[in-house]
């Protein structure tokens, strides 16, 4: 008899996934592929008969659009009033998480679940507003279109020729407890928008003729059964498994998004890596390859894979910063070990000269991921495109280093004027030679192509018969001058790659004492203010940063450290407050709180968060690069840690009074 029975690692997870959800509430959605189907209709009459079973609902957010309908619904049902907020001179209304929380209603109604909330609001989208509901162990009835989920965005436009721009992540859907499909064929939704049911007569009009026509409202239909689809075989799959019943259990797909420093280009990417991973049913990770160049780009364009890494990583995958000196081999050492079938990478639009030249990672990946399969996507929008042709051009033109080449040539140049009696021209050659290795050690591969470039032309004015002018007598010289070129640039190449090599290892060796002394320092250290004190001058010196730090005393948190007599308003109060409650890191560069002036990570040690650690960044973009970011996590777990330690030692250490 075969043993089918899941192995205790499988049945601790099923044990930890079912007190998981026993502690939250539920989310139903109610999903349709087109505004006018009747998903509000539906969900407000599930809402009625749940009161008449006995159970609380309220009404968070509901927007009727006129429909007498659904209006006629909203009766009987009771209605949170919305939370007044001012913008650029408007007040506008949201939904009131605050209130909603302190009614702790069954069951609370939210319409429109991918609404962008108005800036100010203490999440940037309702979808987050959403699942703080449901961690406070409501349930929640929302209402979503097929065509505001992340992985759907590009099938979307591609079809309508209308890009959606509030979008949620897939992630959401994925974690919804039901799915409800509202479905409508589409003569009987176009009837309904003609007779004016679901917009004003003049907004119907427009919409059929531009979003909401047939073919498009077919099309849509048919993604979103498709979807719904998919979610059903993902709970029979997840049926399956916690009750151990047989079945065909073959190896799954697994697929690797590469991503790189173009937002255009990584939104592509994910978005095609998480559809194909729906559609294979597949695992999928996003991996971001920080190279010893990383340092020389723009920071824009830094931070361009962070907010990749997040996107992808609530889209559903698994993310994943390493760093390595050839990107190529590093994709390909990380799909090895992650066994992984499909790699899915960006070609990004670049002159043919460069490619032959500095090659190609597409085809090296290619070349040594021989036994995957590589889906390569090119697409860059133009207007990117061409702001980075624009930074370059500003880059070659404005750049310092130039003038320094200019002015190192000039000084070759008076030299070998001087000693050119002594010396004949290819060895006077030499010289310009040590100038461009001078000028890419000093100033950089740009800098060293340009210096070869007028070398030759300076060397062949004023050194080369006929004198006083660029032609060239003697074919000798024209090779002398070609493998001149040829050896500059790859002198110049191999000279800047050493020097980025060695400061990358600079930097992480850095980085690894960084961590070394920290734990060294923090180890004699019973004083909690002290402690921070360490840890906030490694965090200055190290990765150039101010930090304060928030423990709980009492029912609120404390300022204990701040670095720089950094100080914290009400708004960075509530930040920090609510990483604390919540447990995720929040702040600046997030999507929670992204209007703060810090980021803000928990404390964290296996026994619960001791408190908060608020980063804000010295650079003037205020960017923190991924290296950087595992730095900081790093030194928020040994901070933790040492607080506990600390905390535990005091306790056993405090005086005992005697009656």
């Amino acid at each position: 008899m075969s043993n089918e029975r899941p192995s205790p690692d499988e049945l601790l997870r099923q044990v930890e996934e079912e007190e998981k959800k026993q502690s939250r509430g539920k989310l139903k959605i109610f999903l349709g592929y087109s505004a006018g189907v009747g998903k509000t209709y539906s969900m407000l009459e599930d809402a009625h008969y749940r009161i008449k079973q006995g159970m609380d609902v309220v009404v968070a957010s509901v927007e009727p659009h006129g429909r007498k309908e659904t209006e006629r619904l909203l009766e009987g049902l009771e209605c949170m009033p919305l939370k007044t907020i001012e913008y650029r001179g408007i007040v506008l209304k949201e939904l009131d998480l605050d209130a909603v929380l302190a009614r702790n209603p069954q069951i609370v109604l939210v319409d429109e679940l991918a609404h962008t909330n108005v800036p100010g609001s203490r999440n940037a989208k309702r979808y987050q507003d959403v699942q703080e509901l449901i961690g406070a162990g409501i349930d929640v009835y929302a209402t979503l279109n097929i065509q505001h989920l992340d992985s759907m965005n590009d099938r979307v436009t591609q079809i309508t020729k209308i890009r959606v721009r509030e979008t949620i992540p897939d992630s959401v859907l994925d974690e919804a407890d039901e799915i409800e499909i509202v479905d409508l064929p589409p003569e009987e939704l176009m009837q309904r928008f003609r007779e004016g049911k679901v917009y004003i007569p003049s907004q119907a009009a427009m919409a059929i003729e531009n979003f909401f026509n047939e073919g498009n409202l077919i099309a849509l239909r048919e993604m979103t059964l498709r979807r719904a689809a998919e979610r059903v075989d993902e709970q029979m799959l997840e049926y399956m498994r916690s009750r151990s019943i047989p079945g065909p259990w073959p190896a799954g797909e697994t697929l690797l998004v590469c991503i790189g420093n173009s937002s255009a280009l990584n939104e592509k990417l994910i978005r095609n890596g998480r559809r194909l991973a729906d559609e294979l049913n597949a695992e999928w990770y996003a991996l971001y390859v920080e190279t010893p160049a990383h340092d020389r780009l723009f920071p824009e364009d830094r931070m361009q894979a962070v907010r990749a890494l997040e996107i992808a990583a609530k889209m559903g995958a698994k993310t994943s910063s390493v760093f390595g000196v050839s990107i190529a081999e590093e994709v390909v050492r990380f799909a090895r070990k992650n066994n992984v079938t499909r790699i899915i990478v960006g070609k990004p639009v670049r002159p043919r000269w460069r490619e032959l030249i500095f090659g190609s990672v597409v085809n090296q990946i290619v070349f040594l991921g021989s036994s995957m399969d590589i889906l390569i996507i090119s697409d860059v929008g133009k207007e990117e495109l061409g702001k980075k042709r624009e930074r370059k051009t500003v880059e070659w033109l404005a750049g310092s280093q130039y003038l320094y080449g200019s002015g190192l040539v000039l000084a070759i140049t008076i030299l070998a004027y001087l000693i050119r009696p002594y010396l004949s021209p290819t060895n006077l050659v030499m010289l310009y030679l040590i100038g461009v290795v001078m000028s890419a050690i000093a100033w950089g591969l740009r800098s060293a192509i340009f210096t070869a470039a007028i070398s030759v032309l300076v060397f062949d004015f004023l050194f080369i018969p006929p004198y006083m002018s660029l032609r060239v007598s003697d074919t000798e010289y024209a090779i002398t001058f070609a493998a001149f070129l040829m050896v500059g640039v790859a002198i110049s190449l191999l000279v800047v790659r050493s020097r980025d090599y060695a400061s990358a290892a600079q930097r992480r060796g850095d980085y690894i004492s960084a961590l070394y002394e920290l734990s060294f320092d923090l180890a004699s250290v019973n004083d909690i203010k002290v402690a921070l004190e360490v840890v906030g001058g490694h965090i200055q010196t190290t990765c150039n940063c101010n930090s304060v730090f928030l423990l709980p005393r009492g029912d609120f948190l404390t300022t204990i450290y701040t670095s720089d007599k950094l100080e914290l308003d009400e708004k960075e109060i509530i930040a920090a407050s609510w990483t604390y409650h919540n447990g995720t890191t929040m702040g600046r560069g997030t999507d929670t709180l992204s209007s703060a002036a810090l980021k803000y990570y928990p404390l964290r040690t296996p026994n619960g968060i001791v408190g908060v650690m608020g980063i804000r960044s010295k650079e003037r973009e205020g960017v923190i690069n991924p290296e950087q970011e595992r730095l900081i996590e790093a030194f928020a777990s040994q901070t933790a840690l040492a607080i506990e330690r600390i905390e535990l030692w005091e306790q056993i250490h405090k005086p005992i009074s005697h009656p």
